[in-house]
């Protein structure tokens, strides 16, 4: 039998997802201490509102690819805490994503700031 969807335990599973980041994922913590003044920042930024989203939402991304590199390295650990040539490939591929997500989030962050401070034009689409 599936268990029932509850939004409070799920919030909760959510949030003790992240504390558990928090306390064993030092890349977690360096990537709040720059997204979050990142997303304060990006309001001040003169941009529209789909830059404003853009901007808040490759950081989340980061956030996002972070908590898979994790929950990755978490099942290769418990599954194989042996040294194994797929393990390492597996873990490797989960930091690839962070790395992809990350370079997205710098390019979104540089195009928006360049075309803020008019140094880039873009035509409308």
């Amino acid at each position: 039998m599936k268990p029932q969807y509850h939004f409070y335990n799920n919030t909760k599973f959510a949030l003790q997802g992240f504390l558990a980041m928090w306390r064993s994922e030092k890349s977690f913590r360096i990537e709040l201490f720059i997204c979050l003044p990142l997303i304060i920042i990006s309001l001040f930024v003169p941009c529209s509102l789909i830059e404003h989203i853009l901007l808040i939402a490759s950081m989340i991304f980061i956030f996002f690819a972070e908590a898979m590199n994790s929950g990755i390295e978490a099942v290769v650990d418990l599954v194989s805490p042996e040294y194994h040539e797929l393990a390492g490939k597996a873990k490797d591929c989960a930091s690839a994503g962070v790395f992809c997500a990350i370079t997205i989030a710098v390019l979104c962050w540089v195009l928006v700031l360049a075309k803020a401070l008019g140094i880039l034009e873009f035509p409308n689409l």
